[in-house]
């Protein structure tokens, strides 16, 4: 019996090797569509360090969610006063860690970096859950660094919460600031704060709320 050389076993081996060649091919073809990353928010306060600054670099000992490997990704809808802004990371919401704190002047300049430069509504500062600056920037695109300086910062240690609000989203980006401020004027209602360590069911989380 004849057989051909399609039936021999190389033949076969080479089918095989065309088959896997052919599927790897519809594979890269498919790819820019179905690979393409979601948008995500980019962008985190690096002075004073935030708190998932402190994550990224690791000058905590913890871990924290995954944030460490994605600083500028603590992306959520605008309006919450959460430090995750209720996002995924909620161990930056967990005030009974000992988070590292920065000691500044009552002036002092934050310092944001961005790695994507969505238009801007506004940034918002909230001193222990009071807002204390807002910087309007009208839809404008920011650049890769952006600074605001905030003077008459009440003396003392207290939790800045910064929000960056994008124009023609409903989200914004979160970051959170533990600072000690030397020089400044007592905070009116010093010693109560409007931060406050809230239990709830996930474990402890900061609530910047208005007292």
């Amino acid at each position: 019996m004849r057989v051909t050389a399609l039936h021999t076993p190389a033949a076969r081996v080479l089918l095989g090797i065309l088959a896997v060649l052919a599927l790897t091919l519809a594979a890269l073809v498919a790819a820019p569509s179905s690979m393409t990353p979601h948008a995500q928010a980019h962008g985190w306060v690096v002075s004073p360090p935030s708190r998932q600054d402190h994550c990224a670099k690791r000058t905590v000992s913890w871990t924290c969610n995954g944030v460490e490997w994605e600083p500028q990704s603590v992306e959520a809808p605008k309006g919450s006063m959460l430090c995750s802004g209720g996002s995924r990371f909620t161990t930056l919401d967990n005030a009974s860690l000992a988070w590292p704190r920065t000691n500044i002047g009552s002036t002092h300049t934050f310092q944001w970096t961005l790695t994507a430069f969505h238009r801007t509504a506004t940034w918002e500062y909230f001193v222990d859950g009071r807002l204390f600056k807002t910087v309007n920037d009208n839809g404008a695109a920011p650049p890769a660094t952006v600074t605001h300086t905030l003077s008459g910062l009440p003396s003392g240690n207290h939790t800045i919460l910064a929000r960056w609000n994008v124009y023609d989203t409903a989200m914004a980006f979160y970051a959170c600031m533990d600072v000690n401020v030397s020089g400044g004027s007592p905070s009116a209602g010093a010693g109560t704060t409007a931060v406050d360590a809230d239990r709830l069911s996930g474990g402890n989380r900061l609530l910047a709320t208005q007292l």
